[in-house]
């Protein structure tokens, strides 16, 4: 088969089954009516991690960088990453050779985390001592926003690149603002003091359907919520707890009381339209008198306390974040007897400290597609190197690391059964829903946009000739060096200034070429080739060439460079997605 209709077809693959139907869902046992309480929330920045943790080995650094090309020795022998090497072949083409086959390698490199910087910006404001507020507020990118101003706790200001190389933005401002408040979103609407707002509440849907001055745009829902806990905190190292805290949630009841109309409980952990997303047995049904044997067996008949924890930030996957956390509160003291203290946290530190694997209870996270293929799901939250979840056993870590090497979704399928099944019979966590989402607009907004990947691209929506267009989400971002970051609100603010080699269609998820004019793979898809644009300059004015990308990807993954210096230091997308540059000290 030619080899760019190959690598074509691959990815229709992947887009054209995102609306097809999920299979059937699991019978659900009768809801029981859990009493609603108001339970106090403490206001805390993070949980201390336990007090006797091991002595950290340090990782070791495996990649050589010169500039133009950064490689490791050899594949294997302790290195789990992806790359063998990223090079410039010349100035406008750079070759990737993969240590493993990638059939997901095109929608995972349009990712905005994985956007190009200027090769001389990443030495000037990256590193120990100069990664400063310019490198974290006003990144320098090729899009058709930049960066003006940010007013921290405010707003941002985002205005026209002149030089940009493609299409002009509608409008020549875009200011983002935020507010965790629903209702409060919609009045501003309401008032005309924005344009358009993300995740109204699911009472609203119709309020704004039924108003001749606004419009609603639905969003598939490609997301999940769940109830997350780490197996390295008691009692949540016995999986029997785990699993009677899987059958001892009425997940049913918490869509049919707090979610929107499109919304489903999670059969699976990744939503059923992806491809072999819902291989294997669907979740448990609600099933209070078995939860309690398990947790009896478990050495706790008679309960435990525990924390609740979650960030007051609202998310297609969690609409209502403080009800949702109080019914679950309320379930489990009536079902299980496990008295759950609820702790509110401020969004940064909830990350941090939830994928750090810090939280010693409970806490309410989820997680939107970011490019629509099963790895993004899996890969990322059950890889071997996940922290959140505690330790992730080899039943689990094992299948997914094959499936992600095999192109064809039908040969795949028996492997994702296995990791499915892993996953439900191990509970590291409680998949309770796939949220249906919305955002609003103002009725003369032209082309509104409501990404299935939530990845609007507000340069090409018209606010009705207006010269400002004014956004409203949810939070506020945490930086704007998104090579570092997984907060949605981050990665949106981000994709207005950065971008990557690919991109993802308006309103869609196909991919399609940005600062790359195409990628083409080998035949068992180990080497990418990409032809890079030459008409494209950086908002710096520096010219946009191979160098710029070997150089950001190095920062990235090259754990030994002096770039390598983020806001978490996480770098979890470089490293779920692609694996760091690094083997287990030994």
């Amino acid at each position: 088969m030619n080899k760019k209709l190959f690598a074509l077809l691959s990815v229709l693959v992947l887009a054209s089954m995102i609306l097809a139907a999920c299979g059937p869902k699991p019978t659900e046992a009768p809801m029981t009516e859990a009493p609603m309480t108001e339970a106090p929330a403490t206001e805390v920045p993070a949980t201390e991690a336990p007090t006797a943790e091991p002595t950290p080995v340090p990782d070791i650094p495996v990649a050589t960088y010169e500039r133009g090309s950064l490689t490791v020795a050899e594949c294997g022998n302790g290195y789990t990453g992806f790359f063998k090497a990223i090079e410039a072949v010349d100035d406008y083409t750079v070759k990737f050779t993969l240590c493993k086959s990638d059939p997901a390698f095109l929608s995972k490199i349009a990712f905005s985390p994985f956007a190009i910087y200027p090769e001389e910006w990443i030495e000037s404001t990256a590193g120990e001592t100069a990664r400063t507020s310019d490198g974290l507020e006003k990144p320098i990118g090729t899009g058709p926003y930049m960066v003006s101003e940010w007013k921290r706790g405010d707003s941002i200001t985002f205005v026209k690149n002149p030089d940009y190389y493609g299409e002009a933005p509608k409008a020549d401002t875009l200011v983002f603002r935020w507010s965790s408040e629903s209702a409060a979103r919609l009045l501003e609407l309401q008032a005309g003091t924005i344009d358009g707002f993300d995740n109204p509440g699911p009472d609203d849907f119709a309020t704004i359907q039924g108003d001749a001055n606004l419009q609603l745009a639905l969003r598939p829902a490609l997301n999940i919520f769940y109830v997350g806990m780490t197996n390295t905190f008691p009692p949540f190292d016995n999986v029997k707890v785990r699993q009677a805290i899987a059958m001892g949630i009425d997940r049913q009841r918490i869509v049919d009381t707090f979610y929107p109309k499109g919304s489903e409980v999670a059969s699976h952990f990744t939503p059923c339209s992806i491809p072999n997303a819902c291989e294997g047995e669907a979740w448990y049904a609600f099933d209070v008198e078995a939860a309690k044997a398990l947790l009896a067996d478990a050495g706790y008949p008679d309960g435990f306390k525990t924390k609740l924890y979650y960030r007051d930030v609202v998310r297609g996957y969690l609409p209502q974040v403080g009800n949702v956390a109080q019914d679950i509160q309320a379930q489990l003291k009536a079902n299980l007897n496990i008295d759950a203290e609820i702790v509110v946290m401020e969004s940064g530190a909830f990350i941090e400290e939830s994928g750090a694997g810090r939280l010693d209870g409970l806490y309410l996270l989820g997680w939107g597609a970011d490019y629509p293929h099963i790895t993004n799901f899996l890969d990322y939250h059950f890889g071997q190197s996940t922290q959140q979840f505690g330790v992730i056993p080899p039943e689990i870590y094992e299948p997914i690391a094959l499936g992600a090497t095999i192109a064809d979704p039908a040969e795949a399928a028996p492997i994702y059964t296995q990791a499915n099944n892993a996953i439900r019979e191990l509970v590291p966590m409680v998949p309770i829903a796939h949220g249906g989402s919305a955002v609003a607009y103002r009725a003369d907004v032209v082309n509104p946009q409501a990404s299935p990947l939530t990845s609007e691209m507000f340069a090409h929506t018209d606010p009705g000739g207006r010269d400002v267009f004014v956004w409203m989400q949810n939070a506020e971002p945490i930086s704007m060096f998104c090579a570092d970051e997984t907060d949605g609100e981050s990665l949106r603010a981000c994709e207005q200034v950065m971008q990557s080699l690919y991109g993802y269609e308006i309103n869609g998820t196909a991919v399609e070429p940005v600062l790359a004019e195409s990628c083409t793979p080998n035949e068992d898809l180990t080497v990418w080739t990409c032809t890079l644009r030459q008409d494209v300059k950086f908002h710096d004015g520096s010219t946009f060439d191979a160098y710029d990308v070997v150089a950001t990807f190095n920062m990235g993954l090259n754990i030994a460079s002096p770039f390598h210096v983020g806001n978490t230091n996480l770098w979890e997308y470089y490293d779920y997605l692609w694996g760091l540059m690094k083997k287990p000290g030994e």
